[in-house]
């Protein structure tokens, strides 16, 4: 097994790789399982050549060779896709827990990334990514495609209309009955798979549901609310919370160590409170749906949902009418692919994308102050000074 410093030399010397202004990008995928796989198809549609899948998992392997270009390269360690100097573009979407070594190693190898959200699992490390992502002068894409979304880029014109805000509320909301339980169904290298997080006996429940335990994840809290605060942050034009609040109510999906409902409250130093809210115990949700953000204005409310937004302006009427309405179902299929095209047009141009690093750090510092407030039940403050949380 090569140690870190002989690999990064190994690596290191792709970095000077400069394409021609119309060669076909080549691109690798490390973890395919379905958001992994649903990125190579739409790298592979905008014309990127998928050479190479990586996964720990060998029917998940499988599935992304099938998904990738002819002739596509298979691996179980990324540090080998990593090694192949041809590789320009990397796709992340493993768990949380290795987003920040991987992101790293791809980007000291002199590749660009496009990182699956949410950046990073704690805060040390997102600020690890940023040193690492500015340094070598790589490009990131953070995976927060409602940034490239022309609905949500039109929703935040009408920010304007609403006079001061001090109150958001937000939810996501759908039902989920239980946890994957089950056996293998192919060969699984569980020491890769735990890479830094505490070592532990294998478990099938922990493997298929890793999004539900605070060593690999926040749960579908994290996992949701990472891209409806970056929203927030985006729209109300905010970087670093000031605190955190977050309460959660009785597990109801056995096995968990996360709640599947969940509210956190997240003060900015702009002056506005945001309230998220995750309850995956109501009833089912068609997608156009299932999330809302309101923004409460003196003079108006912004409501942005996954496929609508509405604006109404102040009345006393009782049945209040929007002054502007849009409702595209069906449309938010396409925000992943134009964030994909804003990610690769960068690539070429050397340009920060949509959804950089530094945007992705702002929102994952509220995250891990919200895991942390859970854990500890208490509010959390944040210091810009020291990168660190306090009780």
């Amino acid at each position: 097994m090569l140690k870190r410093r002989s690999f990064l030399a190994a690596t290191a010397a792709s970095a000077s790789r400069v394409l021609g202004a119309n060669e076909r990008l080549r691109g690798g995928v490390i973890g395919s399982g379905g958001r992994g796989r649903l990125l190579t198809a739409e790298f592979k549609e905008i014309g990127v050549e998928m050479a190479a899948v990586c996964d720990v998992y060998k029917p998940n392997l499988e599935l992304g060779l099938k998904q990738a270009s002819t002739n596509a390269r298979g691996y179980d360690d990324y540090r080998r896709l990593l090694e192949d100097k041809s590789i320009d573009v990397v796709i992340i979407a493993t768990p949380d827990h290795w987003h920040a070594q991987m992101t790293i190693d791809a980007v000291e190898a002199g590749k660009d990334v496009y990182l699956e959200k949410p950046l990073a699992h704690t805060i040390e490390e997102g600020f690890r990514i940023i040193q690492a992502t500015r340094r070598t002068r790589r490009v990131v894409q953070v995976g927060t495609q409602r940034r490239s979304a022309e609905l949500f880029q039109q929703g935040r014109k009408l920010m304007g209309e609403l006079g001061e805000v001090r109150l958001v509320n937000s939810w996501w909301l759908n039902r989920q009955e239980t946890l994957r339980r089950g056996n293998l169904e192919g060969e699984l290298d569980w020491q890769k798979w735990l890479g830094p997080a505490p070592k532990r006996e294998f478990d099938p429940l922990r493997f298929f549901n890793w999004y539900y335990f605070y060593d690999y994840s926040g749960g579908l809290l994290v996992g949701q609310a990472a891209h409806i605060i970056d929203c927030i942050n985006w729209y109300m034009n905010s970087s670093f919370p000031l605190a955190v609040n977050c309460t959660g109510g009785r597990i109801n999906l056995d096995g968990a160590e996360i709640p599947e409902t969940a509210t956190m409250a997240v003060e900015y130093p702009e002056n506005y409170l945001a309230v998220f809210t995750l309850g995956y115990k109501a009833m089912r949700y068609h997608p156009h749906n299932d999330q809302l953000q309101q923004y409460h204005g003196a003079r108006g409310r912004l409501d942005l949902g996954r496929e609508h937004y509405a604006l109404y302006p102040q009345s006393n009427e009782i049945e209040m009418k929007p002054s502007v309405a849009e409702r595209r179902p069906g449309s938010f299929a396409g925000a992943t692919r134009a964030h994909i095209r804003n990610f690769l047009e960068c690539v070429k141009t050397r340009e920060d994308p949509t959804a950089t690093v530094e945007m992705g750090q702002w929102t994952n510092v509220a995250l891990c102050m919200a895991m942390e407030s859970l854990r500890k039940g208490r509010r959390i403050e944040y210091d810009p000074k020291t990168q660190r949380m306090r009780a």
